[in-house]
């Protein structure tokens, strides 16, 4: 997915970048950077791979040539940024979290008018700087920005440094956060709110759907009001959020054992303990516990020090390898029991048959999974939150394939909790990935877990819903 972080202040603000932007580095594992401007030695940017070691001790070395009061950082999961523009706008960086599907299209358009692209990557065109380019067509920021809102097939959230501030554009369905800290001498932004507290902000505000906002050291200015319609990703309270962060002021980690909470208590089945896949299983695992009324165990513990995220590394051999060396299975603890395993999601399924079968070897009596969200039926075209090129990628969609003869037949019943189609389907995952018993989250949960109206929050991936741009949702929310 990606994630990002500016800074401003009265004061240098080089370390409150670099541990700001680390602090996003589980949203990507590609590329990552840092750029700011100073008023005499002008724009200062830097990029690594990070593919293979981590932000942090990649850029230390680097710190003491950046200088300034402003600057961006940015996780990127696809094109290395920052991009620095020289326009009749002014200079400026810009950084981009989003995914826009008609790159090509939107390339092709700004070719046939004279303009040329520069940044390409492993020879395909940067994102990022097809983003600048659009904004370069506006006479001004604002307006610049509103085109890439039009333009985009996707989404595409930005913060954009200029000489003399920050400026920050959430996607125009407020797909991804945005998040505004303000702290005495200074304001941030932040995909994460976990990015906050350690260097001192406070939460203000979340930046709205479709809203620019320019912030300096010491003003906050909106350039374009928000949307009165949202369609903020529901991912982010299941997988890809960091269990610390707060979006539209709704805890992660609170959604997660919420949701865990309502299957524990509806869910019949007798085990002896139950344990979340790390990391992102165990609140879900935590509230199931309570739920259910059984003990939570940490029948499997990550190997932290030396192994990264398996999150999107694009080789699914290497990725498969990472997931696998990195969960280490406690025997002493799955000997002999009766065990629910609560995990994020499942899209192929190949990383959670591999831990089934090391559960069973490790001495499991029964293995049942109970995993935090509704079945992924459909691939998401908003934002990239699984390496998957293709729907058959998704196991559920594989088997609507052997079933029907057509990966996209019946998607409607398949989605839909209770049908026959939906428990056919279902037990059939189970089956394939060894399971005893598998059992995913009801949407209404998740829905309720998170507590904002459905009309507001993104469900794409599970039931196929999507919300065009001009759609709105009613004032007081509790209508859609």
């Amino acid at each position: 997915m990606g994630g990002f972080f500016g800074a401003i202040s009265k004061k240098p603000c080089v370390n409150d970048l670099f541990y700001g932007t680390d602090y996003h580095s589980h949203l990507g594992t590609k590329r990552a950077g840092l750029v700011t401007f100073d008023p005499e030695k002008g724009f200062n940017r830097t990029i690594h791979s990070i593919e293979r070691d981590y932000f942090r001790s990649k850029f230390e070395d680097d710190l003491d040539k950046f200088v300034g009061c402003q600057g961006l950082g940015v996780i990127s999961d696809t094109d290395p940024q920052p991009i620095i523009v020289n326009s009749h706008l002014g200079r400026y960086a810009v950084v981009t979290v989003g995914k826009i599907n008609n790159v090509r299209d939107i390339a092709a358009e700004l070719l046939a008018k004279g303009m040329h692209f520069s940044e390409l990557s492993a020879n395909n065109i940067n994102p990022s700087e097809l983003v600048a380019l659009l904004i370069n067509m506006g006479s001004t920021f604002a307006e610049g920005i509103n085109l890439v809102y039009e333009k985009v097939n996707g989404s595409c959230s930005m913060l954009i440094l200029t000489e003399d501030g920050i400026i920050a554009a959430r996607d125009y369905l407020g797909r991804t956060p945005i998040v505004i800290g303000k702290k005495e001498d200074g304001y941030a932004f932040a995909s994460e709110t976990s990015a906050f507290p350690n260097l001192g902000y406070e939460r203000l505000r979340d930046v709205g759907p479709g809203e620019i906002v320019r912030v300096t050291a010491d003003s906050l200015e909106v350039l374009q009001q928000p949307a009165r319609r949202e369609q903020i990703c529901s991912f982010l309270w299941v997988y890809y959020g960091f269990p610390a962060s707060d979006y539209e002021g709704i805890n992660a980690e609170d959604v997660r054992e919420a949701a865990g909470r309502a299957m524990g208590a509806e869910d019949p089945i007798d085990a002896d303990c139950v344990c979340g896949i790390p990391d992102s299983g165990v609140g879900h695992a935590l509230g199931y516990a309570e739920g259910r009324g059984i003990p939570y165990r940490r029948a499997v513990l990550k190997y932290t020090p030396t192994w990264p995220r398996s999150f999107t590394p694009g080789n699914q051999s290497r990725r498969d390898l990472v997931a696998r060396m990195k969960l280490i299975p406690n025997k002493a603890i799955l000997d002999g029991k009766r065990v629910v395993f609560c995990d994020d999601s499942i899209v192929r399924g190949t990383q959670l048959r591999d831990n089934v079968r090391t559960f069973f070897a490790g001495g499991a009596r029964e293995v049942h999974a109970r995993i935090s969200c509704p079945p992924l039926v459909y691939g998401c075209p908003f934002i990239g939150f699984t390496s998957s090129k293709s729907d058959l990628e998704l196991i559920s969609r594989q088997i609507i394939r052997d079933f029907e003869g057509d990966d996209a037949a019946k998607l409607d019943l398949y989605s839909t909790t209770g049908t026959p189609e939906y428990e056919r389907m279902v037990a059939e995952i189970g089956r394939r990935l060894g399971l005893t018993t598998l059992q995913f989250s009801k949407i209404e949960h998740l829905i309720d877990a998170i507590g904002l109206p459905k009309c507001r929050v993104c469900t794409h991936c599970f039931d196929g819903s999507s919300c065009h741009p001009d759609e709105v949702y009613r004032e007081d929310h509790k209508d859609c």
